[in-house]
């Protein structure tokens, strides 16, 4: 009966230490959950502010309108080629702008420039607001090769302009959180993921497709490797993460000072909307969008398709975000100037980038499919295409975590701060566990013995 007894018991005491080994686990499990930090949402390209003058445009067709901007008091104004036109602008809340020149007649200039022996140093971009097309040259373009772009440009009407810009139109390497490889050092834009892996969305002059990138300069942090690349023709390019998630902060871009500012969604920007770049030259500055679909001749081939703004830029920005009010709208390709004189800088839009690389915007959580509000916080303003251009601001602050992602699932697991008291239930458990092996060790040891004992006297 006392053997019976003993055997219930250590039976119990072995059950009880396996129950506390697996009670011990699912704690530390759950401390390390809990200590990770909220995951945060994806949303697509699609997913951007209302743009009320866009709709219009939409709505009249390129015969009627001539594009459509932002004024300083923040209202959406439309260029209309006829009064009828305008009529249904103001009907729609909006300011209408009669011109003398529709987008027909500006597609048909670009696509006579776009055909013309291509000059590198020069670019052309629609002014709206002017109501003409202006074509410029760098201070690399020679004489003989400006008189030729200048005929051509004369010869497409009074509403194309040629002037000269000063500086070089370059591509600039580099950007808000710098990366680096055996190329060159250049700048993550945005985080983006395809639902399986994450990216960085950055400018396609950076590297081929194959180019390593680290976080230091000595090599030893690997970020990940360029997947995806186009450039010249657009600019933009895709770093697949080497562990394959962004990490912890995937949703802020980093602003200098340690601070950085949550993305909360994707849009195409507006011809007089404020907007900020960061970068790891110069920081971060802000301007104004002067233009949309420009066209760029860079030494090493041309890009379509750009945002001109006048927000300054330097050697070392290329690649980082452009964005207002948290909405992501472009990353850096090129321009010309500094900030010390200003200049033009231009930038890739992200939605088209995104549509050709079949990703989406990672941003902050619960931003996901917020389509009419352009920050974590929504703004007291309408949308973002219609703020005053003194009045935006680049979105809600978030401290800036660095390049690299958050702690790893094994550093959490080893922080005594987030899983102790799981971890001392496992030690007692262990700790059942091996005396009661070892009592009943002993005991059978000591059985042995009167056993023998009796067998052979």
């Amino acid at each position: 009966m006392r053997h019976a007894r003993r055997r219930m018991v250590r039976r119990a005491t072995r059950w009880a230490a396996v129950g506390g080994l697996l009670l011990g686990g699912a704690m530390v499990t759950q401390a390390a959950m809990a200590s990770e930090p909220a995951r945060t949402s994806a949303v697509p390209f699609g997913a951007s502010a209302a743009d009320p003058g866009g709709a219009l445009v939409a709505t009249l067709g390129a015969s009627r309108t001539a594009g459509n901007w932002v004024d300083a008091e923040g209202r959406p104004v439309v260029a209309v080629t006829d009064e009828r036109a305008a009529a249904e602008v103001r009907r729609a809340g909006a300011v209408a702008k009669v011109v003398s020149h529709s987008m027909n007649e500006f597609e048909q200039a670009v696509k006579a420039l776009r055909a013309a022996p291509r000059v590198p140093g020069t670019a052309w971009v629609m002014d709206y607001r002017a109501n003409r097309v202006v074509v410029r040259g760098d201070s690399t373009v020679s004489a003989a090769d400006w008189s030729r772009m200048t005929r051509v440009a004369e010869g497409l009407g009074g509403f194309v302009r040629a002037e000269r810009a000063g500086g070089t139109f370059t591509t600039r390497l580099n950007g808000a959180q710098p990366i680096l490889s055996t190329g060159g050092r250049c700048s993550a834009g945005f985080n983006v993921t395809d639902g399986k892996a994450d990216f960085i969305l950055t400018a396609g002059h950076c590297g081929p497709k194959g180019s390593v990138w680290f976080a230091n300069s000595q090599g030893t942090q690997q970020l990940g490797t360029t997947v995806q690349q186009d450039f010249p023709g657009s600019d933009f390019s895709l770093v697949r993460y080497a562990s394959g998630e962004a990490g912890a902060g995937a949703e802020v871009v980093a602003i200098g000072g340690g601070n950085g500012v949550r993305i909360t969604g994707v849009a195409d920007p507006t011809v007089g909307q404020r907007v900020f770049r960061s970068g790891s030259t110069s920081g971060l500055h802000d301007g104004q969008v002067t233009g949309l679909n420009a066209t760029v001749n860079y030494p090493e081939g041309t890009v379509t398709g750009l945002i001109e703004t006048n927000v300054c830029a330097e050697p070392g920005d290329s690649g980082g975000p452009m964005f207002s009010e948290g909405v992501a709208l472009g990353v850096t390709s090129g321009g010309s100037g500094d900030c010390a004189a200003g200049g033009t800088t231009f930038f890739q839009p992200v939605t088209a980038a995104m549509a050709a690389l079949k990703v989406r915007m990672i941003v902050a959580a619960g931003a996901a499919g917020q389509s009419a509000a352009p920050s974590a916080e929504p703004s007291a303003t309408a949308t973002h295409s219609a703020i005053a251009s003194g009045a935006a601001s680049p979105g809600s602050s978030a401290p800036s975590t660095g390049a690299a992602g958050g702690p790893s699932p094994l550093a959490r697991l080893t922080d005594p701060r987030n899983v102790g008291p799981g971890l001392l239930v496992i030690g007692g458990s262990l700790i059942a566990l091996v005396a009661t092996r070892y009592f009943r060790s002993e005991q059978d040891r000591k059985a042995y013995q009167r056993h023998y004992s009796a067998t052979w006297g």
